[in-house]
């Protein structure tokens, strides 16, 4: 793009997926606000994760990313962010520990409010309202006041999100994610299951090798005691998104300090759209969702607008295709951007492209499908000689039954038991570890 970036360039283009709020004024007092708040994170801090990308797109480390699909106000809580936090540990020291690869986590976390919507409306019984966009723009409640959007909510959202992100820091450097506690990450429902004692027997096997560390005076590393855990979300309310614009002191750059990651929908990817233009001025390491419409061009296009420099730290491709697509639709794009000599990470999202409706009215996903779509993207990418880097996930740590199927398989009918979901199914830390182990044994075959 040869015009120049300026945060509120992305103003003067068409967007996508946006609420109508009824009073301009109040938005524009409540962005002001918000844009006089000290930032969620630090330039420093996106950067050693751009630097991390880099690694997992050298084939160097694998890419952990997961969380709700849409954070709440209602269901914020210590126990549900230390549930959540404590399983995409477990998943990540399996993988690690298993494939003897070191995994980079990001949690859907601390920002992830907003939801695009396949329409601007919703009808039941004849009644026609807004669509629910999240907690930061409306309420879930079907009523046309709940639906009204309300620019306060952005400051909810934002207050939210700083309690958020302290007790994540917390967790990860004040002794919660020492690995000497490895243990003691089972939680109740999990330690009861065959996955549980799957998991116990690698935890055994990780405590022999810290009491060998110790006997030999090597265990007092740091990395033994605390990890590095970042936060992502959608950037989908611009306006949210250019009030935590800042310019770094340090190296004169902008970044949007919202998040250390913010990536681009598949309904908000338009190469003249405002998300492409604000993005692809901030320093952030940056993620765009690739479904089965993408063209080989379009991507090309996407990556020189994002990437421009070819840094192979700054963009995720998060591929979402549906099981029994990516074989069609994922060899044609990776050829591509290998022929272009493009440096990119390559990261699978097997969620949103097999959401089915049960029987039983619920919105789900078969676990089975899941499973065959992260398959599939790794065959794929071994057959191209490229490499898988990453997994894109909604998951909880809460004991929900929103997807069917997994090792403790939950029926179309036991759906009823736990839905919790605000938005799109999530998986339950079972089917999260399963989920786990499944990637920690592919990626044993493929580093051999």
């Amino acid at each position: 793009m040869s015009h120049a970036w300026s945060p509120a360039s992305w103003r003067a283009k068409p967007i996508q997926q946006q609420p109508i709020y009824p009073n301009a004024a109040h938005l524009l007092e409540v962005e002001q606000k918000l844009a006089s708040y000290p930032p969620l994170v630090f330039a420093g801090e996106a950067r050693e994760l751009r630097r991390q990308f880099a690694e997992v797109t050298q084939g160097r480390a694998f890419l952990l990313q997961g969380g709700d699909c849409a954070e709440s106000f209602a269901e914020f809580s210590t126990l549900k962010i230390r549930d959540t936090f404590k399983v995409l540990l477990q998943m990540a020291i399996v993988m690690t520990f298993a494939a003897g690869c070191p995994v980079v986590k990001v949690g859907r976390m601390a920002g992830q409010f907003a939801k695009p919507r396949s329409a601007n409306d919703e009808t039941i019984d004849g009644v026609t309202l807004p669509a629910y966009r999240g907690d930061i723009v409306n309420g879930i409640d079907f009523n046309s006041a709940s639906r009204v959007p309300d620019p306060e909510r952005l400051l909810q959202a934002y207050h939210q999100s700083t309690a958020s992100l302290n007790l994540l820091r917390a967790f990860a450097q004040g002794g919660f994610a020492d690995l000497h506690q490895v243990h003691q990450w089972n939680l109740d429902f999990i330690a009861n299951s065959a996955l549980g004692e799957k998991y116990s027997q690698l935890a055994n096997r990780i405590d022999e090798t810290l009491a060998f560390m110790r006997a030999c005076g090597m265990d007092a590393s740091p990395q033994l005691r605390e990890t590095s855990f970042f936060t992502a979300h959608e950037a989908l309310l611009l306006n949210y998104e250019q009030a935590f614009v800042r310019k770094d002191s340090l190296t004169g750059g902008y970044y949007d300090c919202s998040a250390h990651m913010l990536w681009i929908g598949d309904r908000t990817r338009q190469l003249d759209g405002a998300h492409v233009e604000f993005l692809r001025g901030v320093g952030n390491p940056i993620g765009v969702k690739v479904g089965p419409s993408m063209t080989s061009e379009e991507l090309i296009r996407l990556i020189d607008i994002l990437n421009p420099d070819n840094d192979p730290g700054r963009l995720n491709l998060i591929v979402r295709m549906g099981a029994g697509k990516v074989e069609a639709g994922l060899p044609r794009l990776i050829q591509t951007v290998q022929g272009e000599g493009r440096q990119v990470l390559w990261s699978c999202d097997p969620m949103h492209g097999n959401t089915i409706k049960a029987s039983s009215g619920y919105k789900t996903r078969d676990f089975a499908q899941i499973l065959a779509e992260v398959k599939q993207f790794f065959a794929v990418h071994q057959a191209e000689g490229s490499y898988a880097g990453g997994i894109h996930i909604e998951m909880t740590g809460q004991n929900v039954t929103e997807c069917i199927g997994g090792a403790r398989p939950i029926s179309e009918a036991g759906l009823a038991d736990r839905y919790h979901t605000h938005c799109d199914p999530r998986m339950n830390a079972d089917q999260s570890l399963e989920l786990a182990f499944l990637i920690a044994e592919t990626l044993k075959q493929v580093r051999r």
